[in-house]
């Protein structure tokens, strides 16, 4: 998806299963195994259908390979934002909700949380940012600290199916 263009279901269908995969590999950060997963089940009929077998693949996955899937996505406004180590789609997920702009205190404040969290749960924070600003980033990582690891888990991978949902309908010019 990195630096990618627009293209249509039908275009995507067609493409030759290394095409395929390249278009797709980054809709799940860093994880083109997804795309990989799905590209014998094609046609696709709709967005939703090819969202939805990616998002099969998934949950089918090893327990190891979902959390290789949930520690490819960096933290929300990490250091990593600094050196440039952000993919394309996360560094404009990012700044669309205003985590490029905190102010110190901020970034102070999604730090502590950040690192308390990954220590907690072994994970990055993963949240679907579109929607959301830096003060209900905040809140809502502050309120996931107190969850128990299987429940964050499974909440991070709801919340990576949604980044991806919102990738692939950028990518084929869809309205969420």
């Amino acid at each position: 998806m990195e630096g990618s263009k627009r293209v249509t279901l039908d275009h995507l269908n067609a493409l030759g299963d290394n095409a395929f995969v390249t278009t797709l590999a980054g809709i799940f950060e860093h994880s083109p195994w997804v795309a990989e997963a799905v590209v014998a089940l094609r046609p696709f009929d709709t967005v939703e259908a090819l969202h939805g077998a990616m998002c099969t693949a998934v949950a089918r996955a090893s327990d190891e390979r979902q959390l290789e899937l949930i520690q490819a996505h960096p933290q929300l406004a990490s250091k990593a934002a600094i050196p440039g180590e952000l993919t394309a789609a996360s560094s404009q997920e990012q700044a669309g909700a205003g985590l490029l702009q905190c102010s110190a205190q901020e970034y102070a404040r999604l730090n502590e949380l950040n690192d308390a969290y990954q220590q907690r749960f072994g994970f990055p924070f993963i949240l679907a940012v579109r929607g959301h600003n830096r003060t209900s980033i905040i809140t809502n990582l502050a309120q996931r600290l107190q969850r128990e690891r299987p429940d964050e888990k499974a909440e991070a991978l709801r919340q990576i199916e949604r980044i991806a949902e919102f990738r692939l309908r950028d990518l084929l010019g869809e309205q969420a």
